[in-house]
């Protein structure tokens, strides 16, 4: 590529790439009278307003311990800040996550780096020959995530040669990101300073996946490991430890059904432990092909995973109705007067 040749390429680039995402402030505006408005009103507004409800019940419980689930690109879509601020105000007590979520956006703006405004019109090869993926309407610059994947193999490289479940990784992540970060306060960061656990079943499933084989190809007789059994394990001692419990779930998938399973996980380790008592799916994915990105929450009851008297499904795309959600609960304050979890502290790593 000649010198004008590749001039060319980076203006096209930077016109692109020329308008950030920005992430919602649940705490600048108050939902309540919304909500309360919707409660009055049918179809998925009535649901939202009823998942609220349940939510803030969740909240209020002394008693309930908060699972949050994330799947989807809502990280990406500008929901990274309602996320932190759930963990920051003491909302959620654990997370389950995909690695995208955890990795491929809040790790990556913690380097400093952004998602930007796109169109899901825009000619695809082009993007390619640009160096620019797209989720949808959105645009991330790929030579920034590779750098991503290359800071996953640095901080892989200087932690032992041994087996790491997700969340042990993810909180040596958090403690890196204290030191190092150009934007901080991400969820990985808040989550390490809250002690509050996050796992992703499906971690290598990411940057940190692309980082971790770097990672083993330059230390190929002595690297680290994922060790996913251990991660349900450690998740079902979240459940153990927790006993009441309530799942705020966005999207479906992993996280949603490896959440769920620790019940059953734990009948079979021989331990009493009651279902689910709270949850609440915010989700487009349909129950007709026999799932619902993982099975509906009545379905669940028939596993023994969720109890049906508190669960309410929101067929909706999260960013659309979440932030709604999220402030109606945080101006109502429940929060205030929880008792911080600390799930983190449960283990030695």
């Amino acid at each position: 590529m000649t010198q004008t040749q590749t001039a060319v390429r980076v203006d096209r680039k930077a016109k692109l790439l020329q308008r950030e995402v920005e992430h919602i402030d649940i705490k600048s505006f108050d939902a309540r009278p919304i909500i309360a408005a919707m409660d009055k009103m049918s179809f998925t507004s009535r649901d939202l307003a009823r998942a609220t409800e349940i939510y803030n019940e969740m909240l209020a419980d002394k008693n309930c311990s908060i699972i949050l689930t994330i799947a989807g690109s809502t990280s990406a879509g500008g929901c990274m800040q309602l996320y932190t601020d759930l963990v920051a105000n003491n909302m959620v007590d654990a997370i389950v996550a995909t690695g995208a979520t955890i990795v491929d956006m809040d790790f990556f703006e913690a380097l400093g780096f952004k998602h930007y405004h796109g169109s899901p019109d825009v000619d695809d090869r082009d993007l390619r020959d640009l160096y620019i993926d797209r989720i949808y309407d959105t645009l991330i610059d790929e030579e920034q995530l590779q750098a991503c994947d290359h800071a996953i193999a640095n901080i892989a490289d200087s932690l032992q040669a041994r087996p790491y479940s997700s969340r042990e990784f993810i909180k040596e992540m958090g403690r890196w990101c204290v030191q190092n970060a150009k934007k901080h306060n991400s969820l990985i960061e808040t989550a390490f300073k809250h002690n509050v656990p996050i796992f992703c079943p499906a971690f290598t499933d990411s940057s940190a996946g692309f980082g971790l084989v770097v990672h083993q190809e330059r230390n190929p007789d002595a690297h680290l490991s994922m060790d996913s059994i251990r991660d349900f394990r450690e998740l079902t001692e979240v459940k153990i430890q927790a006993g009441t419990t309530g799942l705020l779930m966005i999207g479906g998938g992993v996280p949603k059904n490896f959440t769920q399973d620790t019940v059953v996980c734990a009948e079979i380790l021989g331990k009493e432990v009651d279902m689910h008592k709270y949850a609440v799916q915010i989700t487009v994915a349909d129950s007709r092909d026999g799932a619902c990105s993982s099975s509906t929450l009545k379905e669940a009851c028939s596993w023994g995973k969720v109890d049906i008297a508190k669960e309410q499904m929101v067929f909706a795309e999260a960013t659309s109705v979440l932030p709604l959600l999220a402030s109606d609960a945080y101006h109502r304050g429940h929060w205030k007067v929880r008792t911080a979890r600390n799930f983190s502290k449960l283990f030695k790593n």
